[in-house]
């Protein structure tokens, strides 16, 4: 298990990330909007899945297939930018108005939002290689299990983002049943939505490894 001086200095690391904005925020932010506080917490949910499977795979080597294979780094990159792009696609393309919680809770049941947010983070090749540089300088294979030290920090790095993220889902949240209120305004999450997966999509699609 890692130290108590590792976990600090690690936390203080993660804090530094998670308080800059970025795509999970946007994502997490939209679904709040679009859907309410629940959808943004499952978002958020499946984001931090995701980071669990991506600090796994730190841990078994396969994040380093990047560093032997460099086109394993754009396939995946690609992949998750098409899922995005996608994903902008049925939402703009949607008939009916997202922030419409009879009718939408049939229609974008709750697995399929936490799934949303769990791919958008494993399609991330950007994640793999965060998670490649920074956890093995806080792993010390005399202190156990390299494992279950990489499952410990990533739920540091989960922790610690569900509070920024959390104040986002509650602010979020309290402006879209403020839209919701307004008729003419109900289908302008819906928009935010699909713009934010297509800027998602481009982000991802241009990104360089560096």
């Amino acid at each position: 298990m890692p130290d108590t001086a590792t976990l600090l200095l690690f936390a203080a690391a993660c804090l530094a990330r998670t308080i800059t904005p970025g795509p999970d925020m946007m994502l997490i932010a939209s679904r709040s909007l679009s859907q309410g506080r629940f959808a943004g917490l499952l978002t958020y949910l499946g984001i931090a899945t995701g980071c669990y499977l991506q600090a796994l795979a730190v841990a078994f080597g396969l994040s380093q297939l990047f560093l032997l294979v460099p086109a394993a780094y754009d396939v995946l990159r690609w992949i998750g930018a098409a899922y995005l792009a996608w994903l902008a696609w049925t939402t703009l393309r949607a008939n009916a108005a997202l922030f419409a919680p009879a009718a939408d809770a049939a229609r974008m049941p709750g697995r399929t939002i936490f799934l949303q947010g769990l791919m958008s983070n494993v399609l991330n090749p950007k994640m793999a290689l965060f998670m490649l540089a920074l956890l093995p300088q806080f792993i010390h294979p005399e202190a156990g299990s390299v494992a279950a030290q990489v499952i410990v920090l990533a739920t540091v790095l989960n922790l610690i983002g569900l509070i920024p993220n959390g104040i986002v889902i509650l602010m979020a949240g309290r402006l879209g049943r403020a839209i919701a209120a307004r008729p003419q305004l109900a289908r302008l999450p819906q928009r935010i939505l699909g713009v934010v997966f297509g800027a998602l999509a481009l982000r991802l699609a241009l990104a360089s490894r560096d």
